[in-house]
């Protein structure tokens, strides 16, 4: 997809303003409230190991239902955005997550826990569908990277609220209300959505030279595209597989990063904070840096499959040093490491989620998006198992670090191999 040259149309872009990015930010701060929503029970995973009494297998299954739900729901949440829009959709999707977030707090055993997850999962889902269908609606090609990475970033700002939030809130009003306290208050967003949110060429905020400047990529085709015909492209299996090899990592970050502290450091509920902001303020860094540095090297010319696979590969060496986490002794040094991997797969992330812009028609994004999703979610699935198993069975984090750090080199040969060139998929 070469970059189209409109410069007098991105000039006038600029003069007249930039409501898009207005849209970015509120896509931002539903991603931090989803993160927070989805990392509260890793934070709070030690206290409530006292009072529910879980295992680790027993805590890995209550995450691999909410995984289940996830996988279920992407594949759903695709489709029906695709359908009925970003603006309800994503709606929809946000009013089911913060139910069953605040219905946390009203659960005493195991089994009730892994129900309320799964509504979570459900509802969460959505986030990600209906937040690149919104980036791809508001944003031309070569801005779509960065506006995906800054949006994602919202998981880490997300990520750094919780565990500075939930220990005050917990200490203040206990655990349950500290889930009631935040679904209530999160609703704010959604009114803001409904109320600010339209698609561009029906928004009275956007002037025309910036609609131009939205618009200035060739026309796409708008006849929905069905999930079979997608299920038989090479081009959706490579997002997928993606998908697959690296979202489950993310998914070791969120629920078992703060046990790691814990184990290997000592930390508790009220120490782990600090190392924990430290980690997210770093992979912040590094979803937008990632999603720069491949729209920068489009602008400067080169080709998008030149630059969203160097970008993916620089991203995939920065995470190996991973490998040695368990063995550092020192408490920031370990951080250091663990954030410079976090940051490198949130910028492979968001590369990751620009591919279905790059390689669909607009009217196909929210059902590729959700057919990755959800086969990431699978592979979350089956690696929250094995977490258990060897946290159960062997006691240390070395083995899942190891596969932490290869999974991104596998990532990106599925999607070399699958899509070398980044062409646009040929649907007929």
């Amino acid at each position: 997809m070469a970059e189209t040259s409109m410069p007098g149309v991105a000039a006038a872009a600029q003069r007249a303003g930039n409501y898009r990015w207005v849209i970015c930010g509120l896509l931002f701060a539903a991603t931090a409230i989803n993160y927070v929503d989805r990392q509260m029970l890793g934070v709070l995973k030690g206290t409530l190991h006292d009072e529910i009494g879980w295992t680790e297998i027993g805590y890995s299954n209550v995450v691999f239902w909410f995984q289940t739900a996830y996988a279920i729901g992407y594949l759903g949440f695709g489709k029906l955005i695709d359908r009925i829009g970003a603006r309800f959709g994503y709606a929809i999707a946000f009013v089911i997550w913060t139910i069953a977030h605040i219905a946390h707090g009203g659960v005493h055993s195991v089994t009730q826990f892994a129900m309320v997850r799964f509504g979570l999962g459900v509802g969460e889902s959505g986030n990600f569908p209906a937040g690149v269908k919104a980036v791809t609606e508001w944003f031309p090609a070569k801005e779509r990277a960065l506006a995906i990475g800054i949006f994602n970033a919202g998981a880490n700002v997300g990520a750094i609220v919780t565990p500075l939030l939930v220990p005050l809130l917990v200490a203040l009003y206990g655990w349950r209300m500290a889930f009631v306290i935040t679904g209530v208050a999160s609703l704010v967003w959604v009114v803001a959505w409904v109320a600010i949110y339209r698609h561009p060429t029906q928004s009275t905020r956007v002037s025309a030279s910036e609609l131009a400047y939205i618009e200035s990529d060739p026309a796409d085709p708008v006849e929905p595209v069905g999930w079979f015909s997608l299920l038989r492209l090479r081009e959706t299996w490579a997002f997928a597989l993606g998908k697959f090899f690296i979202d489950p990592i993310w998914w070791m970050y969120i629920f078992w990063l703060p046990d790691f502290l814990g184990k290997r450091y000592g930390l508790d509920l009220k120490t782990f904070g600090p190392p924990l902001v430290a980690v997210y303020l770093l992979s912040d860094v590094g979803s937008v840096l990632g999603g720069w540095a491949s729209s920068r090297m489009i602008k400067n010319g080169r080709t998008v499959n030149f630059a969203r696979k160097t970008t993916m590969l620089v991203c995939a060496i920065f995470v190996t040093p991973i490998f040695f986490a368990q063995y550092v002794d020192n408490l920031w040094l370990a951080v250091l490491i663990i954030g410079t991997a976090a940051a490198a797969h949130q910028a492979f992330s968001a590369i990751v989620y620009t591919l279905p812009s790059d390689l669909f028609p607009r009217s196909a994004v929210g059902s590729v998006i959700g057919i990755g999703g959800t086969v990431g979610a699978v592979g979350g699935m089956f690696f929250s198992l094995y977490i258990g198993q060897i946290l159960d069975k062997v006691g240390t984090y070395t083995p899942i670090f190891i596969v932490a750090g290869c999974a991104y080199f596998v990532a990106l040969a599925a999607v070399h191999f699958l899509s070398p060139h980044l062409a646009r998929a040929d649907q007929r």
